[in-house]
């Protein structure tokens, strides 16, 4: 997978990348199929990539129909920390995409309920481009480790680990870490692979361990995102100071 890993002088241009060449592969999944599936992350680390992916030309966007990568659970969508509050103001709502077609997942009433509306949906919807990041603890959605590599529902509640907590707290998103919740609704590791392809964007240099660990080392669920190394089609676009730990080879 390192054949993959592209490296940029700062995070504009990262995100940028990231963007033009997911743009690419919804134009052309439109040109084959007459539609494209999207998955769209959040958080701080993805801020240039959906402001590029935004203006990209030529997307016919009443094509596509998104999916929700993760959501806090018991999180109101008034909460400044809301993905769901995140991707309506980053996102969709700036884009000619009726809302409908964009499956936000609700962390608010009966989780084991929306998983299983969300499981169905993606099902089926195969997923054709899955926009990811990865965290601090190197965790790709909100599967931190020891992540669960064998589950294959689509949609799955999680625990999250303080130092994941600990990076939402550190971007801001919360006052203090008593008020970052435990619990979350993630699409699971197996469904991410499950993509046709996966593009996914890490800047700044909190994450330079991660990417090391995860890139570097061992496939293995201490190091979720490191499962990446096994998918065909992932492509990683870093900059210099998310790049900076990783070994020269």
């Amino acid at each position: 997978m390192r054949k993959n890993v592209k490296v940029f002088e700062n995070h504009v241009e990262c995100g940028q990348a990231a963007a033009k060449l997911g743009a690419k592969l919804i134009r052309a999944a439109i040109k084959e199929k007459g539609s494209a599936s999207i998955v769209v992350a959040t958080g701080a680390s993805q801020f240039d990539m959906l402001e590029a992916l935004i203006a990209a030309p030529r997307i016919d966007w009443s094509r596509i129909t998104g999916f929700h990568l993760d959501e806090y659970v018991g999180l109101p969508i008034t909460h400044g920390a809301s993905f769901r509050r995140y991707l309506w103001e980053r996102f969709v709502s700036r884009l000619p995409l009726p809302m409908e077609a964009f499956n936000f997942i609700d962390g608010e009433g009966d989780v084991t309920a929306e998983c299983r509306r969300l499981n169905r949906l993606i099902r089926a919807k195969p997923v054709d481009v899955a926009f990811v990041g990865i965290g601090e603890n190197g965790h790709l959605a909100f599967n931190d480790p020891p992540a669960n590599f064998r589950t294959t529902r689509p949609y799955i509640v999680v625990e999250l680990d303080e130092a994941c907590r600990r990076q939402q707290l550190g971007e801001g998103w919360f006052k203090s870490l008593a008020q970052v919740p435990k619990e979350a609704v993630s699409m699971s590791i197996r469904q991410i692979l499950a993509s046709k392809t996966i593009i996914c964007t890490v800047p700044d240099e909190r994450k330079a361990q991660a990417v090391k660990d995860c890139l570097d080392g061992e496939v293995s669920p201490l190091h979720p995102a490191s499962i990446l190394q096994w998918h065909n089609d992932t492509h990683i676009f870093l900059d210099q100071p998310a790049a900076s730990l990783l070994s020269k080879d």
